[in-house]
């Protein structure tokens, strides 16, 4: 399942040796492996051990300048692909071929594989942890170690692979009372270690902040999004530095390069070393780079692919991706980080006089647009400084770029929240609409 042995598979060489004999003029594969071993808890018991594999080959040729692409799962017939693909290429339009040449033939692997064992006991550790404070609750969690390789090769030389190894878990509380039910759950996700103490940790903080059922403020007032909640704003600014987004004119940034675009405290970058989600190379080929977006608010960069980047008139920033293995490559982040601030979480609530705690949210973000309108899962009410229970039945609403732009301080919380390295924040400019208990 290693690097090692996806470089050894003659699968690839095979495919492009048949595409071009086919009267392909160029031919990329792009193949990844998975050994993925999940442990299940439910109901504060271990329930379940799985262990499960995926192999992914993806062949994409161009004849006459005419794009195909196909994808196989588990064993492939070299002549079907290859057959597959050139049928496909005859419904498409003419376009340039964009192919990268070698670079690095392989690189190091990442993170660490964790036997079931550890899981079981990590899992087993963050239950107790929470159920010592809280006997009535009960816990479900997965626990996974999971392992990928990836391998690029196409006709223009270029031949590159790496190992993956990601740790994940998720952590839920479930607390019933009377007719009130209350869910507070958290994750995290990292190379080599995951800490079931902070996690239970984050859990127990807000059982006992929802141990009281309060009414929610009405108006616009000061909201502080956790890290867990924060990235709900951030899939936004995303959209709006998506070179493809720019080029379609739909991104309100893309014509605001050199200007201030959010507040002068928000740095946000990308970093192929950083955290769980660092990446060698996308999936063109093109070894990733650091970039930095938005330094001190002010609009840097745009993230592009080697077509989006032509058409731009700027080169790749590395960061063409397959949203799928059926996908062309399109612009997307690998990972994407918000410099932290120096306030703790604690000094965050302190400083609010009257305002709202958003830490679990119902429904999908904003968009493009920026405007959105959320129902809170899980919030709490604080005043003076002290958060004094949680509010239900309370929604938020606004415009993520101007929330930006009125931001009041960062947190120096930063945590992943999927791919996104996010500390807590407050911001103002968005009003909140509940029904008083």
């Amino acid at each position: 399942m290693g690097a090692e042995n996806l470089s050894q598979d003659t699968l690839a060489e095979q495919l492009l040796e048949l595409a071009i004999k086919s009267g392909a003029e160029a031919a990329e594969v792009y193949q990844s492996r998975s050994l993925s071993r999940p442990v299940f808890f439910e109901a504060n018991r271990l329930k379940q051990l799985e262990t499960s594999q995926s192999e992914g080959t993806v062949l994409r040729l161009w004849r006459n300048g005419r794009p195909g692409l196909t994808v196989a799962y588990g064993s492939v017939s070299p002549q079907a692909l290859v057959e597959r693909a050139l049928a496909l290429s005859q419904l498409n339009q003419p376009e340039a071929v964009q192919l990268g040449s070698n670079s690095k033939p392989s690189y190091p692997d990442l993170g660490k594989d964790v036997p079931i064992e550890v899981l079981v006991k990590w899992g087993k550790e963050a239950i107790a942890l929470i159920r010592d404070v809280y006997p009535d609750v009960l816990c479900n969690s997965d626990w996974e170690c999971d392992v990928e390789t990836t391998r690029l090769v196409n006709t223009q030389g270029l031949d590159c692979y790496y190992t993956d190894t990601t740790l994940s878990c998720y952590v839920s509380a479930e607390w019933i009372r009377g007719d009130d039910f209350l869910s507070v759950s958290d994750g995290q996700t990292q190379r080599d270690i995951l800490q079931p103490d902070k996690i239970a940790h984050q859990i127990l903080q807000r059982l006992l902040w929802a141990k009281e059922n309060v009414s929610p403020p009405n108006g616009r007032v000061p909201i502080l999004f956790t890290s867990k909640a924060a990235d709900m704003l951030w899939g936004t600014a995303q959209a709006a530095l998506n070179g493809k987004r720019v080029l379609e004119l739909a991104s309100p940034w893309a014509e605001r390069l050199g200007k201030p675009v959010i507040a002068s405290s928000l740095t946000l970058y990308q970093d192929p070393q950083a955290g769980p989600y660092s990446c060698p190379f996308d999936d063109e080929g093109t070894p990733t780079t650091p970039l930095v977006f938005v330094q001190d608010g002010i609009l840097q960069h745009f993230y592009c692919d080697r077509t989006t980047g032509q058409q731009l008139g700027i080169d790749t920033t590395g960061n063409g991706f397959r949203p799928g293995l059926g996908s062309y490559p399109s612009p997307g982040l690998f990972n994407f980080l918000i410099q932290p601030g120096s306030a703790s979480l604690q000094d965050l609530i302190e400083q609010m006089d009257d305002g709202l705690i958003v830490d679990q949210m119902l429904g999908s973000g904003s968009g493009i647009s920026g405007d959105f309108s959320i129902n809170i899962d899980l919030g709490y009410r604080v005043q003076k400084g002290h958060v004094i229970g949680r509010v239900k039945d309370t929604m938020v609403a606004g415009n993520v770029y101007t929330a930006l732009k009125q931001l009041v301080q960062l947190g120096n919380d930063a945590d992943w929240n999927g791919s996104c390295y996010t500390p807590s924040l407050i911001v103002e400019g968005l009003s909140t609409n509940g029904r008083n208990n």
